[in-house]
């Protein structure tokens, strides 16, 4: 006759054994999973190997090298990995763990700039950038709202003093930050002669900094009719290389102290005459063109003057000449875009 104690000692090796015999199932389970999951991965990757194999050797014309093969396998792998993410991703959305950095790449996008406006100024003209504040750029919430809601974009455009760091400088750095509306170019050294350089700087830098449709250069003694810009350059939009402005031809001066002296004006043939160009005061470029100056800044030649330089840079290209009377700078009509002071 079995005691107590012995009963409890048969009942809790039972309970043992069964424990034992469960987790020796379970472990024997995973182990199958695991090796079949291998399996059916290898035949996954044999079977796409083989597929892979007969794309590329065709009628038996080439072998796959080793180095091949460990591509696709790592190409698969890499799929995988990157359906796993997205699973996860996917689930910590639901959960809503997600970056800020992902939140603002989902963001309905910005809209896209009509036009950057670049109003090439100097030190010591500080008077004029106000006056041009007042009139019809605007600053502050008004400069905010004309990007935001017409999508014109508008930057003084300056470089910098040939004694870096000076008082110029300075000057513009703390006007800067009250206005947060000038367009710095670090590379540039400021100079009267070097006026077509910045001009092509400045597109080239703001082809790189703006996604807008277009790129205007103004004076700093111009004045922009807003309204009358938009609606222009909207009658334009969707050419992809237009070249906008009061286009004319002029005498070429090759007598040196002439206040439009050209150096290299034997390049303009006999009759020395420029070639037809938009007036500098103000004029208009397509994104396309401003990104062909972008690239090709490095090899552009830059003449005495900055709309005969931008000009000769469209010479040879298939670009769209508009004659816009309204770009006329120089009186104030009906309708005019632009008005000298």
């Amino acid at each position: 006759m079995q005691s107590k104690g012995s009963s409890v000692r048969f009942t809790g090796m039972v309970i043992r054994s069964r424990i034992s015999t469960l987790m020796l199932s379970m472990f024997a389970t995973l182990a199958s999973l695991y090796v079949a999951g291998r399996l059916w991965q290898d035949a996954q990757n044999r079977v796409y190997l083989a597929s892979e194999l007969d794309r590329i050797t065709g009628q038996a014309k080439s072998v796959m090298s080793v180095d091949d093969s460990w591509k696709i396998i790592e190409c698969r792998e890499q799929q995988k990995t990157l359906t796993s993410l997205e699973m996860e991703l996917a689930a910590a959305r639901q959960e809503g763990f997600v970056s800020k950095h992902l939140s603002e790449v989902n963001q309905t996008p910005k809209k896209k700039p009509l036009v950057v406006v670049g109003i090439l100024t100097g030190f010591g003209r500080k008077s004029h950038r106000d006056a041009i504040r007042k009139a019809w750029m605007g600053n502050g919430r008004a400069l905010n709202s004309m990007e935001s809601q017409k999508g014109i974009i508008v930057r003084f455009v300056i470089g910098r003093s040939a004694n870096r760091g000076d008082s110029l400088d300075r000057s513009i750095d703390n006007e800067n930050k009250q206005t947060n509306d000038i367009f710095i170019l670090e590379n540039h050294v400021e100079a009267p002669e070097e006026l077509p350089n910045k001009t092509k700087l400045f597109f080239a830098h703001a082809a790189e900094n703006w996604d807008a449709d277009f790129f205007a250069k103004v004076n700093d003694d111009v004045y922009v009719n807003v309204d009358a810009l938009v609606n222009t350059l909207a009658a334009h939009s969707g050419k992809p290389r237009v070249y906008i402005g009061c286009m004319k031809s002029g005498e070429v001066f090759s007598e040196q102290g002439q206040k439009w002296y050209e150096p290299d004006w034997w390049k303009f043939g006999d009759g020395k005459t420029y070639f037809r160009h938009a007036s500098g005061e103000m004029f208009v470029i397509s994104q396309a063109l401003a990104k062909f100056i972008s690239i090709n800044r490095s090899i552009l030649r830059a003449y005495a003057h900055d709309d005969i330089s931008v000009g000769s840079w469209f010479i040879g290209l298939e670009v769209k000449h508009i004659d816009e009377r309204k770009f006329c700078c120089s009186s104030w009509s009906s309708g005019a875009l632009c008005s000298g002071v």
